[in-house]
């Protein structure tokens, strides 16, 4: 490979065409008006190519330094993009779970304890995300997501299948609770973007299209419900812990299938697979002592 230029004559290059001076480049890269001077002069013997014209004291880019500017903006950019990336990644000692923050708030950490003093050796980094981005580019170890399955790339296993039921606090409405979907329907309703249709069917009545207030959060949803200032329909994952502590209240003895069951989903990487794996025995442990307490509660 033929020798790049330094990548310090590469950044001062890329400010002063940017920032379309010496000085300001100098500033910005705490560094004498001098150096930058020389960086470029460096670059430019380097290459065998003018890529300022000295106007006076100030430069204009010439027609061949406005196209390398481009050229290696995009690629410091990239440079830095890669090094943030393998910063990142999770070492030996670290176990990232990325989760979907309302699953990770209601569900997920009031049982992390217990992972953390089984395996005290690691150090445990939860990361609040709704992208599989980051799964995907390795930056964490396992994430907890709700879908279909099919994600490209990333290994699966199924954890449990949610329902759906309407909640509100037992103080609502001064504790006049409603009695019957019509009358839950009246509301105040707090609803988020997901379709109430699975519910409303089995109960036999329209889904409303209207709704006193319109969230995207259920954390922010519940909170309000928790206040009395509304009902809501939420996932049994999300609300089960309010309900045992009587914080909530379900109303009507409708439950509906949630559509999209709860995975948990890593990357295939060999120097993550013993913490991955433990992790998953682990969760799948936790579920199954969830799914024996609901059936119990049901009995």
């Amino acid at each position: 490979m033929k020798a790049l230029p330094p990548l310090t004559a590469l950044r001062s290059f890329e400010a002063v065409a940017r920032l379309g001076g010496i000085t300001r480049a100098a500033g910005e890269l705490h560094v004498t008006h001098s150096a930058i001077s020389q960086q470029i002069r460096l670059l430019e013997e380097q290459l065998g190519v003018t890529l300022f014209m000295r106007e006076g004291r100030g430069l204009r880019l010439t027609e061949e330094g406005r196209f390398y500017a481009l050229q290696i903006r995009s690629g410091l950019a990239e440079l830095s993009e890669a090094t943030r990336l393998v910063q990142a990644r999770p070492r030996e000692g670290d176990l990232a779970v990325a989760v979907l923050p309302s699953f990770g708030s209601q569900w997920l950490l009031p049982r992390l304890h217990r992972f953390q003093a089984l395996y005290p050796r690691y150090r445990v980094s939860i990361r609040a995300s709704l992208d599989i981005l980051d799964l995907r580019q390795g930056l964490v170890d396992v994430g907890i997501r709700i879908g279909q399955g099919d994600w490209e790339g990333l290994q699966q296993q199924k954890l449990f299948d949610d329902e759906l039921l309407m909640v509100a606090a037992p103080a609502f409405n001064g504790g006049r609770l409603p009695q019957t979907p019509q009358q839950v329907m009246a509301g105040p309703l707090i609803r988020s973007v997901e379709s109430w249709q699975p519910w409303c069917q089995l109960a036999g009545i329209e889904e409303p299209g209207e709704a006193w207030l319109w969230i995207n959060d259920s954390n922010l949803i519940l909170e309000m419900v928790r206040q009395g200032q509304g009902i809501t329909l939420e996932r049994r994952s999300l609300v089960q812990r309010d309900l045992e502590a009587g914080r909530l209240v379900q109303l009507t003895g409708i439950v509906a299938p949630y559509p999209y069951p709860c995975w948990l989903v890593w990357p295939p990487r060999e120097s993550s697979r013993y913490k991955q794996e433990i992790f998953a025995d682990w969760l799948q442990q936790e579920v199954a002592d969830y799914l024996a307490g609901l059936r119990r509660g049901a009995e």
